[in-house]
């Protein structure tokens, strides 16, 4: 805790006097540009991989990445993407699932988690990631099979998010698009799902475009 408070202190000595217009404009409301569904696991820092600053991502964080399919129950998984989707209108949905990820050795054994139902029962959102990766690795080691499981799983939550009618609809009208990534915690690669290839890609190499669009606009402003 004491290196917690000595750097809410830091803070709000050093950080935010240099940022003080930055949160000024953000205390009048938000938009993101987009939502960021990634694992608790401590090691995964969403603004630090994306080096992205406070008001452009609105991150949710739970065990696994996990998306449920939609239903009338409420959660805070579905209530936070209908919000992010339907108010704020974010124009980009990310997945991010990470390597070595407790959450899917979890999700490979759930009887051994009968001491935590909780975990177990959410856990259950990713059977079906599960089921494909014993297939596609019947023949090899536990080590591929969980490194399957962690890509696999992604896909899957894509697929439910789907299944939320405000992202249903706006995806329909091209409004937003999904993305699935796994960030290596070891290397710092991070990896894109490509539809076309079917495939995970190098994000340099699956937004190579948009990288280069946006360093022509930065140095065009440092221009200006």
């Amino acid at each position: 805790m004491p290196k917690i408070a000595a750097g809410v202190v830091h803070f709000q000595e050093k950080v935010y006097p240099e940022k003080k217009d930055l949160f000024e404009k953000l205390a009048t409301g938000q938009s993101p540009e987009a939502l960021f569904i990634t694992c608790s696991d401590s090691r995964v820092n969403p603004n630090l991989l994306t080096q992205t600053e406070p008001g452009e991502l609105f991150i949710c964080r739970n065990a696994g990445n996990i998306v449920p399919p939609h239903t009338h129950h409420t959660g805070a998984m579905t209530a936070s993407i209908e919000y992010a989707v339907g108010v704020l209108n974010v124009p980009h949905i990310i997945v991010c699932g990470h390597t070595d990820c407790g959450a899917m050795k979890g999700a490979l054994n759930l009887d051994a988690l009968n001491e935590l139902p909780h975990v177990k029962e959410w856990l259950d959102y990713s059977r079906a990631a599960v089921q494909i990766s014993r297939e596609k690795e019947k023949n090899g080691d536990e080590k591929s099979l969980i490194n399957t499981l962690i890509y696999e799983n992604v896909l899957l939550q894509l697929q439910h998010l789907k299944t939320h009618p405000f992202v249903a609809l706006h995806l329909s009208s091209g409004k937003t698009k999904l993305h699935g990534w796994v960030y290596d915690i070891k290397t710092g690669d991070v990896f894109a799902y490509d539809e076309n290839k079917k495939d995970f890609l190098p994000v340099a190499e699956k937004y190579a475009k948009e990288v280069l669009e946006f360093a022509k606009d930065n140095t065009a402003s440092c221009n200006h």
